[in-house]
């Protein structure tokens, strides 16, 4: 298997999850959602793109582990969206205006949120692809390379720190490429032990108690979340050196 090795550093990433009336949550781990619309946003496409977004998401094949965990944090904000300065499109630095859709309420009303973050975590997640079929991993690396457009983890305020593409490899499967990858070193925050990990629960053979469902996958034509999934999360030793 074939496979893109990321690397996610931002001081802020969200990754959503199950919404609850004004809470923003996010999942543990990055979901295939995440990453459907990462690599669209890479590739230049926009949400009218819900089809291929779609059928994208559907070849995803992921595994990820926190090099470095996380601090979980609480955004509160209002947001008064009719303001005059609201109003107007925003210019964006890709030349084309951006502005809101939706009605009265959606466009001039006030907006109340809770939205949650990891803060200063590393993440290292293994990506590939079922099926040939457009785009395909070439094009997947390439667009991370040279994204058409700014790349963000989970939110527009959440910027990686460095490059998101560490490189290329060949293995097994996706679980067995994670396990080879080296721990992201940080002096400043020295990590010990294990790592927390989510991989397929098809692969590794789990036990039971590591099985559980997600709901990760969105529906990119009507723009809401739909579908199920089961993973398994459990820690992940280290790599050993080569000596």
């Amino acid at each position: 298997m074939d496979a893109l090795i990321l690397r996610l550093d931002a001081p802020l990433m969200s990754f959503g999850g199950v919404m609850v009336d004004q809470h923003n949550v996010t999942d543990r781990f990055p979901g295939l959602s995440l990453f459907a619309g990462l690599l669209a946003n890479a590739l230049g496409w926009s949400h009218a793109d819900g089809d291929r977004i779609g059928r994208l998401q559907e070849r995803l094949v992921l595994a990820s582990r926190w090099d470095i965990a996380p601090e979980a944090i609480v955004d509160y904000h209002t947001v008064d969206l009719g303001q005059a300065k609201m109003r107007e499109p925003g210019w964006t630095t890709r030349g084309a205006p951006e502005h809101r859709d939706g009605g009265p309420g959606a466009k001039f009303g006030t907006h109340q949120r809770y939205r949650h973050y990891w803060a200063n975590g590393v993440l290292t997640a293994v990506l590939a692809l079922e099926r040939e079929d457009a785009p395909s991993l070439d094009d997947l690396e390439t667009a991370l390379r040279q994204p058409a457009r700014p790349l963000f983890l989970g939110r527009k305020t959440c910027l990686p720190s460095s490059p998101i593409l560490l490189g290329r490899a060949s293995g097994a499967d996706v679980l067995s490429l994670l396990k080879a990858v080296p721990r992201f070193p940080c002096p400043a925050r020295p990590q010990q032990g294990a790592m927390a990990a989510r991989w397929p629960a098809d692969i590794g053979n789990p036990r039971e108690d590591q099985i559980k469902p997600i709901y990760d996958q969105r529906d990119w034509k009507n723009q809401w979340h739909a579908g199920s999934r089961m993973v398994a999360e459990g820690p992940m030793e280290e790599a050993k050196p080569c000596t």
